[in-house]
């Protein structure tokens, strides 16, 4: 089976005591309660980055992506990624989708799209669109951040993406494109590609289609990884809301795949909203899961149990007061650096809190010059037995969330070449 470079694949799904934990110092606010309560590269552009370069890990030195967080556009943007990286060491970050046309026109202006401190790696580039010579000059712009991984959203149902801007999940409709614009993104970029999908949409929601688009994208480009959002998108006006929650998810499409493709790999996304979920999905065989609005909703009950649970690391004893101490150094250190209010204190934080603490926290927006500040003036609305506390023990998951999932599966996929293949045997059987 081929590997992409980077990845370092186990042969047990359970949390991996055995390897050498790789510790590397990483650098919104849910976490006060969660549930508490309860280029063209120019030389003076790559020397301005070529820091990076030395963080890069080579091939291995990173734990493989059992655990990722998705990408999520206004979300997982830089606040974000650095609060999650305090929290848990090992998850694999996805930055929020970046059209590439955006990549292309900011080009004097790329730190705002793509900067992102050294402390998060591992975390991939994700980029849509559907213009080749945009995503080539994207992705080679986007080569002097050092990115681990590039992934193209097939996957968005948005109108604006899906609809007028007729990329995302639309893009499932044409593999062809697929196939080459991940093979140009493979040729601008030295590390792995990958492509995060829907199981299907509208109409075109069958198992064989779904095989027939990793099938013509794998065999027509060096992609070797398919992050896939069990549910179907439907594009007849529902809201991306309406769309994660009305077309039922289909576990068996993905572990379907798992059969079909063994030489890809495969990630799951879509419904799983805890750790221990998480290790359902990997005990039943997935290569990996992908976890989007559980953990940034509930970044300390969700991550602060992936390196431990998932990875087999040992459990942390870092607090919430902690994680703020080094988040605070984070937020003084990028307020206003794009101009004035860009970004805010309010954008730093961003996250909502408990009443108390939210009514304090929009009167110290007004007058807060530092992150610092803010803090001292609303952290008292929580109590230390909260602040100084360790994660506790993570919730339960859904018992039956792959029930009976040997009796769901599809039947085995053939292509269309083996369909006439055997055509041809069975006419030559009865000449």
């Amino acid at each position: 089976m081929m590997r992409p470079a980077g990845y370092t694949l186990i042969a047990s799904f359970n949390p991996i005591h055995s390897i050498i934990l790789k510790h590397h110092r990483r650098l919104s606010l849910n976490i006060l309660y969660g549930n508490s309560a309860k280029s063209k590269k120019s030389a003076a552009h790559i020397q301005k980055h070529q820091l990076r370069t030395k963080v890069v890990m080579v091939a291995g030195q990173y734990l493989p992506p059992l655990f990722s967080v998705a990408p999520m556009m206004d979300w997982t943007n830089n606040h974000y990624r650095t609060l999650a990286r305090i929290i848990s060491k090992h998850a694999w970050l996805y930055t929020e989708m970046i059209a590439a046309e955006t990549i292309v026109y900011q080009e004097k202006n790329l730190d705002r799209f793509l900067e992102f401190s050294p402390e998060q790696h591992p975390i991939v580039l994700q980029i849509g669109g559907n213009n080749l010579d945009n995503i080539a000059k994207a992705t080679e712009l986007a080569n002097a951040y050092c990115y681990d991984e590039i992934n193209l959203n097939c996957g968005c149902p948005s109108p604006k993406v899906a609809g007028h801007g007729c990329f995302g999940v639309r893009l499932m409709l044409d593999p062809k494109f697929v196939a080459e614009a991940m093979s140009v993104i493979a040729a601008n970029s030295d590390v792995p590609v990958s492509v995060k999908c829907r199981i299907g949409l509208d109409d075109h929601d069958s198992y064989n289609e779904l095989c027939d688009f990793i099938y013509k994208v794998s065999s027509q480009s060096p992609t070797r990884h398919f992050i896939i959002h069990s549910r179907k998108a439907l594009l007849n006006g529902i809201s991306p809301a309406d769309n994660r929650r009305i077309p039922p998810l289909k576990y068996e499409y993905y572990y379907g795949l798992l059969r079909d493709f063994p030489d890809l790999r495969f990630t799951i996304n879509g419904g799983i909203n805890c750790v221990d979920e998480v290790n359902a999905a990997l005990r039943q065989g997935a290569h990996g899961v992908m976890v989007g609005r559980a953990a940034y909703h509930n970044p300390w009950y969700t991550l602060g149990h992936v390196d431990s649970a998932v990875y087999g690391a040992p459990i942390s004893d870092l607090s919430r007061r902690q994680v703020l101490e080094q988040y605070q150094v984070y937020g003084d250190s990028v307020l206003e650096k794009y101009g004035p209010h860009r970004p805010s204190i309010r954008e730093v934080v961003k996250q909502p809190g408990n009443g108390l603490w939210k009514r304090k926290a929009d009167a110290a927006f007004f007058h807060c010059k530092t992150m610092k500040s803010f803090l001292k003036e609303t952290l008292v609305a929580i109590p230390d037995c909260v602040l100084d506390a360790p994660v506790a023990k993570a919730p339960p998951g859904r018992e039956d969330l792959f029930a009976n999932l040997n009796d769901l599966l599809p039947p085995p996929y053939e292509t269309r070449e083996q369909e006439q293949e055997q055509e041809e045997e069975e006419v030559l059987l009865y000449a």
